[in-house]
């Protein structure tokens, strides 16, 4: 892992995080959490500004809800720079927020994170980054919702795996001493300790 946080963290990101995202985020959540993997977190955010503090969209509720994964928790937000470093994974929904993400990174090892979430998805993981986009729902119906569910769903198990080859490669490269001993950051995060 390349965070110092102790969880091998997951960011999905969209437009206004109301449906994509966090779709993205609670069907990664509950998928990690049937398949066993722990140490896993995921969230979700926007990359801008204009539904923060709003619910999830009521069609991508009822999506979830359909699939039994709660949604009512979710409070949209904006991407903050600082998750460039405190996350292992960031995966945009589609083009335009993998080229914002891509042109905010303010580093190379941030851009390595970033990854359109259909990048897994066998059925296009070959494809140019242009062709692995998922459109916003936002302006259509039940039917784009649905969708997006497939489109997301499909995409699902190769995150999953991906998660668990890094989790391996970190605990077999990690030294001793940064097993043991958990630690916190100044902003609270827990760390593990580089001494």
């Amino acid at each position: 892992m390349t965070s110092m946080s102790s969880q091998y963290r997951i960011i999905t990101v969209c437009t206004g995080n109301i449906c994509r995202s966090p779709m993205a985020e609670l069907m990664l959540a509950e998928a990690a959490a049937a398949a066993g993997l722990t140490g896993v977190d995921v969230d979700s955010a926007g990359i801008t500004s204009y539904e923060a503090g709003r619910p999830i969209d009521p069609r991508a509720a009822r999506k979830l809800a359909a699939h039994n994964i709660p949604s009512e928790l979710h409070v949209a937000r904006e991407w903050r720079s600082e998750w460039f470093h405190s996350r292992e994974l960031i995966l945009a929904l589609d083009v335009d927020h993998y080229g914002w993400l891509r042109q905010a990174a303010p580093d190379q090892a941030s851009l390595a994170k970033i990854r359109m979430l259909r990048s897994f998805d066998p059925a296009v993981a070959d494809r140019d980054p242009l062709d692995q986009g998922i459109e916003d729902p936002w302006f259509g119906g039940h039917t784009d919702f649905d969708n997006t569910w497939e489109l997301i769903h499909a995409a699902v198990p190769g995150i999953l795996k991906h998660v668990r080859a890094a989790q391996l490669q970190a605990r077999a490269g990690q030294p001793k001493q940064q097993q043991d001993q958990p630690h916190r950051d100044d902003a609270g995060h827990r760390v593990r300790s580089s001494s």
